[in-house]
């Protein structure tokens, strides 16, 4: 059994709020200059590898845990009716924020512990713990224990644990306010080693003692374990079967344990249909991967229907994850009972995997047979990629006009077209990238890359100069993919066209007031409303169509977290003792957090310096946000996801190298999220991911005596060495900012090489034109927040004036 297994239920991210249809259409997803391009699959995707950022061991908190602000601005008052609490909810609810206000001072100490459990790090808390006493000292103990645990260090677990509770409680109250957790944890540490009646000892009371614990739902199916682990399933099967209908039943977890009792039982048969039941319907679980080997020692494996075992192989395959996909993929292949047909599948599916991981070769794909099937064109796509892959275009184009030929209608093909217009995007053969993106439009108007094919074959007509071919495909994109992300820049480069070439302004007027009134935020409004102020006074066009495109529905938002909900006070509690994987499912137990929950989570990491954290959970939770006015959204939401962290160091570094203050919070916002302790997997490091040796000379250049790699995770020092390398980025472009970001995502050298293109009209063009998604969207991106800090700014200073 796996140490948290149970409560993966428990810690899924926590999106909160429910979304209107309109809310949650193509149009609040066509960010072309969105916060974190999706990752599609290689080949296909016109990037460079994607930009990650991971958490280092610099931990940076810039306002006490204790302090979280309640004298917040809003854009709209949102007071919800929500019952009031109870006596005994009242009660707790004044301990818990008693033991928050006291542990505050624990937080940065136990977030560190859970980030890298160092040997300093746990001095760090077991000091803390042992010069404090009461609710500080027990959060402190929890967070040991938390962390022993963890690393599987049961006895120093359960000691700590036993620390905890004496700290914590008293003879009136004999009950912590974090009890719940200590005992639940305690019990997993038993559990975990084999202490079997000392964890029954916990859990059999458990909850009597905590009704309103989240655990509660886990309890169960621990005990189930426990019991098996006795060796009693009779006792198991009493405590699961009563249960089969309730929720708590559509776990994997709760599954696997009424299967094992069942076994246990001598119930043979029931037991072999629960394991294949967790094995096909929950292949993405850690609990399938027990019942595979639990079927394949009964000799149950090799029995199953292939159909339903390639079906639990393409759910691996579909989840990214291609070793495990391409071992069922093989496995099945090598059964006796399969026909050849179902072989050459099989051995085509484990080959495209081992593509996904880099590892196919040419006779490896050639030892497979060619069929005229499905297979067979999957296998012709393949070699099309190892040909793509080598630059051979002779063998590329051959094999795609094989495909034509064998396979007219196979998907396979479709992505086959996708990929080899990609390839002759980056070779800058525009004509021949027009030939395939057109091709896949025409054939597959259906498929999920026609909208991306379709506009790109309009934008290198553009690009080519054939303009009226241009206008044809982006009045057909407006009209066919109404719902897409191309949407927005397909109305503006058809207004372009209608002003430029066609010489029509009023018809341009139009598309742009569209733009500016639908996508308000995005990029392309921005270019938007310049074109417009150059038009002047011009009386825009009535065009069919376009009153069709309505803005996305913002659902009503509120940031009216009720203060006192113990629940609430409890996850904040949480995050001093380093348990942040409870955070949200604390709050999920509170009346009306479909509502607020999401937003309260992010206050509590915002409240810590934690603003990567916050930001990216309200990313999630409201999609949308970009396609918002400002005043449709609480000023509390856009001031987690705009934050201006370190303001005073950008704002002096910024007028110190001549550069717009937005204009760096804007960047690092992009690059890091305000994470100062980010490394990136090409080794840049901290807010503006500055890469060592670039630190060391521009540290060399400051005068910063005993430079290190570590002190650009110093956010002062970062701050003072990144607006130097941007500034000087922006001087090798001649100022120019578009220029300067795509550098600074995608090298000097390949904005050079972008450049040399020529032929551009405006930077408009060129933007549209960078081949990388990331970069491209990236430059967007930056732009687009500069935007949304000046108007933030000036709501506030609005409202501190009045």
């Amino acid at each position: 059994m796996s140490l948290f297994g149970n409560l993966r239920k428990l810690q899924r991210p926590f999106i909160a709020l429910t979304l209107s249809c309109a809310a949650t259409s193509a149009l609040a997803s066509a960010q072309a200059q969105s916060d974190s391009t999706a990752t599609p699959p290689p080949k296909h995707a016109t990037t460079k590898p994607h930009h990650a950022t991971t958490p280092s061991n610099a931990h940076a908190s810039h306002s006490a845990s204790a302090r979280i602000a309640r004298t917040r601005p809003r854009a709209v008052a949102h007071h919800h009716h929500r019952r009031p609490l109870t006596a005994r909810e009242q009660t707790r609810s004044r301990r818990l924020q008693h033991a928050f206000v006291a542990s505050s001072q624990l937080r940065p100490m136990a977030q560190q512990l859970a980030l890298t459990p160092t040997p300093a790090a746990y001095a760090g808390v077991s000091s803390y713990a042992h010069t404090h006493t009461g609710e500080a000292a027990a959060a402190a103990y929890l967070a040991l224990g938390h962390a022993y645990l963890l690393e599987r260090k049961f006895p120093d677990a359960v000691a700590a644990f036993h620390s905890a509770h004496l700290a914590d409680s008293s003879k009136t109250q004999p009950d912590g306010a974090l009890a719940d957790y200590t005992d639940y944890l305690t019990a997993q540490a038993f559990l975990q080693s084999n202490q079997l009646p000392q964890a029954e000892a916990v859990l059999t009371t458990y909850a009597q003692k905590y009704p309103d614990s989240i655990f509660n739902g886990s309890v169960p199916v621990l005990r189930a374990n426990l019991m098996i682990q006795e060796g009693d399933p009779q006792a198991a099967l009493a405590t699961l079967n009563p249960l089969r209908q309730e929720p708590i039943a559509g776990h994997a977890d709760f599954q696997l344990a009424l299967a094992k009792a069942e076994t246990m039982a001598g119930q043979t048969a029931e037991a072999q249909q629960l394991f294949q039941h967790v094995y096909l319907d929950y292949p993405l679980s850690i609990e399938a991967g027990v019942a595979r080997s639990q079927l394949a020692t009964n000799g149950v494996l090799a029995t199953l229907l292939p159909d339903k075992r390639r079906a639990h192989a393409d759910a691996l395959y579909n989840a990214g994850h291609f070793r495990d996909a391409e071992d069922e993929y093989r496995s099945l292949a090598a059964q006796s009972n399969i026909d050849e047909s179902s072989r050459t599948t099989l051995l085509v599916a484990a080959a495209e995997c081992d593509w996904k991981m880099k590892s196919l070769s040419q006779p490896q794909l050639n030892s497979i047979p060619d069929t005229n099937d499905d297979a067979g064109a999957r296998r012709l796509y393949l070699l099309m990629e190892l040909a793509r892959d080598r630059g051979d275009s002779t063998t590329q184009q051959s094999i795609v006009t094989q495909m034509e030929t064998r396979f007219p209608d196979s998907p396979w093909l479709a992505e086959a077209l996708y990929s080899s217009g990609n390839m002759y995007l980056l070779l800058k053969d525009y004509p021949h990238a027009i030939t395939y993106y057109g091709e896949l439009a025409t054939r597959f108007p259906t498929n999920k890359y026609a909208p991306s094919a379709h506009w790109r074959a309009g934008w290198f007509n553009y690009r080519l100069g054939q303009y009226p071919e241009a206008a044809r495909l982006f009045d057909e994109q407006i009209r066919v993919y109404a719902g897409g992300k191309e949407i927005p820049s397909a109305l503006y480069w058809r207004a372009c066209i209608y002003e430029d070439q066609e010489q029509k302004p009023a018809s341009a007027a139009a598309y742009y007031r569209t733009i500016v009134r639908v996508f308000p935020h995005f990029y392309y409004a921005m270019l938007a409303q310049d074109r417009l102020t150059r038009l002047g006074a011009v009386t825009p066009d009535a065009i069919a169509g376009l009153d069709a495109l309505q803005p996305t529905t913002i659902p009503e938002l509120t940031d009216d977290v009720p203060e006192d909900d113990p629940h609430v006070v409890k996850a904040r509690l949480l995050a001093n003792a380093g348990l942040n994987e409870y955070i949200a499912p604390e709050i999920r137990a509170s009346d009306g957090s479909d509502e607020w929950g999401a937003f309260a989570e992010a206050e509590i990491y915002a409240s810590d310096g934690e603003t990567w954290r916050a930001m990216r959970l309200l990313k999630r939770a409201i999609p949308f946000y970009t396609s918002a006015p400002i005043e449709a959204i609480p000023v509390a939401y856009w001031r987690i996801l705009f934050p201006q962290m370190y303001w005073t160091d950008i704002k002096a570094e910024a007028e110190r190298n001549g550069l717009d203050p937005y204009m760096v919070a804007s960047l690092i916002r992009q690059e890091t999220e305000f994470n100062p302790g980010a490394v990136s997997n090409k080794n840049a490091y901290g807010l503006m991911q500055l890469l060592p040796a670039v630190g060391k000379s521009l540290a060399k250049q400051e005068g910063i005596p005993h430079f290190q790699t570590s002190s650009l995770l110093n956010p002062s020092t970062n701050i003072r060495l990144g607006t130097l390398y941007l500034k000087q980025t922006l001087n090798k472009f001649g100022g120019q900012p578009e220029y300067a970001f795509a550098a600074y995502n995608a090298g000097d050298d390949r904005v050079i090489d972008w450049q040399s293109i020529g032929n551009y009209h405006g930077i408009d063009e060129f933007v549209e034109s960078i081949p990388f998604t990331e970069t491209r969207e990236y430059v967007q991106a930056i732009l687009r927040n500069e935007q949304i800090y000046r108007e933030l700014d000036k709501i506030t200073a609005q409202r501190a004036q009045r």
